[in-house]
């Protein structure tokens, strides 16, 4: 029994895409800190996680992004992410 080549096309492109972009992504690189300023850590992800429904409302208002950019990696995302967290977001607060 053969296999139409089409259908095999069909199946494996969407994972080839999807593979085709997480690598181009992995190319991507944060530019460095400007004039040697320390990139933003875990409490000013934090802040800015706590602030960031604002922020994206006043973003409208004005050019401001609500995240830091470049930052320390993974310890300024789960600064972040905590405090984003805190306006409700999670199982827990839906009861």
């Amino acid at each position: 029994m053969t296999t139409n080549p089409k259908s095999t096309v069909r199946r494996w492109l969407p994972l080839a895409l999807v593979v085709g972009a997480a690598v181009l992504a992995s190319c991507a690189r944060q530019p460095d800190p400007v004039g040697g300023a320390t990139p933003p850590g875990f409490f000013l992800g934090l802040f800015q996680g706590l602030t960031a429904p604002f922020t994206l409302f006043l973003g409208w208002l004005w050019d401001g992004r609500i995240y830091a950019f470049p930052n320390t990696g993974w310890f300024y995302d789960l600064g972040f992410m905590l405090g984003l967290s805190a306006w409700g977001g999670g199982a827990a607060a839906s009861r």
